[in-house]
């Protein structure tokens, strides 16, 4: 009988996680006997997790905020689907030695839930917020060779030493921090997308972090895009799929983002669809 395989999940706090649900499919779906545990960690505890992984056999374990940076301190080896964007949300554990590399499915996963038949070469792109998910997100998009990628922020001198990474990162696109309050004009985005808490279930939800009147100045052709996942439908995607603008919700970044590491665990590929329904079970 094969050992059960040992995983989880390492942040603080958690609050309603789909984590366990959505690899639990992944495990299941590909025939791997596993487990996927909710690890709650404290920054000032790291240490002593890290050590709690390796003693207790575990294969692999993601990482989410606000231990993504740290947790890089305890890593023999970075991929590169991390070094761009400074963060680690995927580890896996060599059995034999208990050296531990670190990667990046946060870039993969957002760009994995974008429709295929969608250009973002040569485009403007907006995002709302500067925070982790920003960086995946505009991560992809500068890989995809956007022209621009406009930076909407509350505090736009807070965002500069940001920009200056990016400017240096990807010389070819064009980085412009914006002033999210009193936002009017978007007619030059062709895909905008939420990654402030703004309309997440919880005090903001319901909130939209761009006005209506300010949202349909974008083309016609535009895709709006919320990494929140929950609810499923954030107020922003409601009123982009009540104008006709193409959306992609938060909840196909996340799922796409659990099966790109369940794929660098297993070197196997899980079922999407089975991960995605129970994410969607479990909501």
């Amino acid at each position: 009988m094969s050992e059960v395989k040992k995983f989880g999940l390492i942040g603080f706090p958690f609050g309603h996680s789909l984590s366990v649900p959505i690899h639990q499919a992944g495990f299941k779906s590909m025939g791997i006997d596993a487990t996927y545990e909710l690890l709650e960690t404290r920054p000032e505890e790291l240490v002593d997790r890290v050590k709690y992984l390796k003693t207790n056999n575990f294969s692999g374990f993601n990482i989410t905020i606000p231990l993504k940076l740290p947790i890089t301190m305890f890593l023999d080896e970075i991929d590169e689907s991390a070094d761009v964007i400074k963060a680690i949300n995927t580890v896996i554990i060599n059995p034999e030695t208990k050296s531990m590399k670190g990667y990046n499915t946060d870039v993969t996963g957002f760009g994995s839930a974008i429709p295929e038949d969608f250009v973002i070469e040569g485009k403007v792109a907006g995002i709302l917020g500067t925070g982790g998910a920003a960086r995946a997100a505009i991560t992809h998009i500068a890989l995809q060779k956007a022209k621009e990628i406009k930076l909407y922020t509350r505090n736009i001198p807070n965002s500069l030493e940001l920009v200056e990474y990016l400017r240096k990162t990807f010389p070819e696109v064009v980085f412009t921090p914006m002033q999210i309050i009193g936002l009017s004009d978007l007619s030059e985005v062709v895909i905008l997308i939420n990654t402030t808490p703004i309309g997440m279930f919880g005090k903001s939800c319901g909130y939209s972090p761009v006005e209506e009147e300010a949202l349909t100045t974008m083309k016609k052709e535009a895709l709006v895009y919320d990494v929140i996942y929950n609810p499923k439908k954030t107020q922003l995607i409601n009123l982009a799929q009540k104008h006709g603008y193409r959306t992609v919700t938060g909840l196909d970044m996340f799922a796409y983002q659990a099966w790109h590491a369940q794929k660098i665990w297993f070197n196997q590929t899980p079922d999407f669809k089975d991960m995605k329904i129970a994410a969607l079970e479990n909501l």
